[in-house]
């Protein structure tokens, strides 16, 4: 007994030193500097053939002076059109179309004697998709557009956001409230979407099982079939239809959009975005919202909910009184345009405080989500008008 004792001790005394001398070693030893790897990514349309149906559609130089970003999360191809000495204006696309969606509207803005920066974002068009677990949310987007700002050596910028970018925009006036100007527009804006106002369709496509399936090889190879086999009706509603072929394209053959799409429906700036809108980033704003009376996508009452927001957040914060976010009568009436203005500080009040936002709503009777094709000149005027000044 005596004999295994000591034995047992032998063992003992020779293992006990090591591991504690490892154990020590382990905890207080300082790693070796990690290798700078770039950011695993999915191309954007550049690495599709350049007969492709889809560059094709959208070609890279649809503009004059493209340029590319090598941004940390990937690169982001922008483009910078007008009299270099024009007030600055950032374009901000949405879901799924690319920056091809403001095509009818940027000559109107050039003429006027704007200077325009128009991008696409992370996952669209000519830009990267950001993998690995990237979660496509507002701060992905916000990020890429203040890096993009810094790139191209712009201090500060008013922005026109459509929809889903205008909920991106509403998040980067939150955020970095320094770097807007303060003449704001948002088209069709997203950002309050509900989960029942999306359609069953995108909730089952953007779920993970789908989405794992659509990356099958084999299941690829049928979308871009599918893609491929489908043309634009030559009609009325072409250009509309081009753009749905774009979407079609851009899901079949760039392994990053479906992803994209999906996360941005889930996690982005498309629902749950009151924060962004209620921000005291707001403050002192002049802030045109634009919706199409007839829009399925994001239905048109939530104009008049972008609205309240955005004076409330300032009324609240100034004043104990607050005006209503209810649209006037003539709102419902979908054979008219309608518009109001409205202001924090229009509340009756003696106390002497800083001006909130002043919101102009202008609703476009019969027009639908893609209000900046359809209705392109009466969009491109108001947008116009309300950045030379006129108006609010």
């Amino acid at each position: 007994m005596a004999s295994r004792a000591s034995v047992l001790l032998t063992y003992l005394l020779l293992l006990v030193p090591p591991i504690v001398v490892s154990t020590f070693y382990l905890l207080v030893s300082f790693p070796t500097p990690p290798h700078r790897l770039p950011a695993p990514v999915f191309p954007g349309l550049s690495s599709l053939p350049p007969d492709s149906r889809a560059r094709d559609i959208y070609p890279e130089d649809w503009l004059d002076d493209g340029y590319y970003a090598d941004l940390p999360m990937g690169r982001t191809r922008y483009w910078l059109v007008g009299p270099e000495s024009g007030s600055k204006v950032v374009l901000i696309h949405g879901l799924s179309v690319p920056a091809f969606v403001w095509e009818p509207l940027i000559p109107q803005l050039t003429a006027a004697g704007n200077r325009v920066l128009v991008y696409d974002l992370y996952g669209r068009g000519y830009s990267d998709a950001p993998a690995a677990g990237v979660v496509y949310d507002p701060h992905l987007y916000v990020t890429q557009l203040a890096l993009l700002l810094q790139h191209v050596g712009w201090q500060r910028t008013r922005l026109v956001g459509y929809s889903m970018g205008g909920a991106i925009t509403a998040a980067f006036v939150a955020t970095f409230p320094r770097l807007v100007e303060d003449d704001i527009v948002l088209i069709a804006s997203a950002g309050l979407v509900e989960s029942s106002d999306l359609p069953r369709t995108a909730k089952v496509m953007s779920s993970p099982i789908v989405q794992l399936l659509t990356a099958n090889p084999i299941i690829k190879a049928y979308l871009r079939r599918l893609a491929t086999s489908r043309s634009s009706p030559s009609s009325e509603s072409a250009g509309v239809n081009t753009l749905a072929e774009l979407v079609r394209l851009q899901s079949a053959h760039l392994p990053g959009f479906n992803r994209a799409v999906s996360s941005s429906l889930r996690s982005g700036p498309v629902r749950g975005m009151s924060w962004a809108f209620e921000s005291e980033g707001w403050r002192g704003r002049r802030v045109l919202v634009v919706h199409g009376t007839q829009d399925n996508t994001v239905p048109s009452a939530h104009a008049a909910r972008i609205r309240g927001l955005i004076v409330e957040a300032g009324a609240s914060t100034n004043s104990t009184s607050s005006l209503p976010s209810s649209p006037p009568p003539s709102a419902s009436s979908p054979t008219r345009k309608w518009s109001w203005f409205a202001s924090a500080s229009d509340s009756s009040s003696s106390l002497e405080r800083e001006p909130s936002a002043r919101v102009e709503v202008e609703m476009i009777p019969g027009a639908g989500h893609a209000l900046t094709w359809t209705h392109a000149d009466e969009v491109g005027a108001l947008v116009c008008r309300f950045l030379g000044g006129d108006g609010v």
